[in-house]
């Protein structure tokens, strides 16, 4: 994979860690009521679930789309109609609040297994996770590169990337809640718009 292709897969996979989504709000959360420490363990329970959702996304789809130019182009458009839509969404949604948050998902004890299972059963247990996988993968799967170097690759990439922002969203938990609470709004049209952008650049990307 060359590094602009890279490079556009390390902009959609910020847009998507920057979408308010599941476990953005527990961290969220839980580094409101819990503190940061613990909250480590939520996010490392959550990128193992996101790493889970890729590793069953490529190792579905790699086969078909090696095998079929056809496959992979209406894979293509519907991953970039995917993207397009999805940043619709985001556009529109309200603003993100801890309320939301927590009455969508139970406080559980601040123990390290239970932070941990939870954040990673919200992440594995969201379709809306491994729908974007499934469509969004195709368009940078590599020809003749493994499984493995590929699921290091996209795996590696959007994890790091997921680690970090919940780590900022955990330590600031406290400062960033309020701050949604009044600009929540132009911040989801902001990430928003990445996903238009890069679902628009997908559109002209060939194997």
């Amino acid at each position: 994979m060359n590094m602009h292709v890279w490079t556009i897969y390390l902009l959609a996979a910020i847009g998507l860690s920057l979408t308010p989504g599941p476990n953005g709000l527990l961290s969220l959360t839980h580094g409101a009521c819990f503190g940061f420490r613990a909250t480590v363990f939520t996010i490392l329970g959550g990128a193992l679930g996101f790493f889970v959702l890729i590793a069953a996304s490529l190792a579905g789809l790699g086969a078909l789309l090696a095998a079929s130019e056809q496959a992979f182009t209406v894979m293509k458009w519907i991953g970039a109609a995917y993207l397009v839509y999805l940043g619709i969404r985001v556009w529109r949604a309200p603003a993100p609040t801890l309320a939301a948050a927590s009455r969508e998902r139970e406080m559980p004890e601040a123990g390290p297994i239970q932070l941990f299972s939870q954040g990673f059963l919200v992440a594995v247990t969201n379709p809306k996770g491994l729908i974007f996988f499934a469509a969004f993968l195709p368009q940078f799967m590599v020809p003749g590169m493994s499984y493995l170097e590929q699921l290091v690759l996209f795996g590696g990439t959007f994890i790091l990337v997921e680690i970090l922002y919940e780590l900022m969203l955990a330590r600031t938990a406290q400062q960033i809640a309020p701050w949604l609470a009044r600009h929540g709004r132009w911040f989801n049209r902001a990430t928003g718009g990445v996903f238009v952008g890069v679902g628009a650049v997908l559109t002209t990307m060939s194997r």
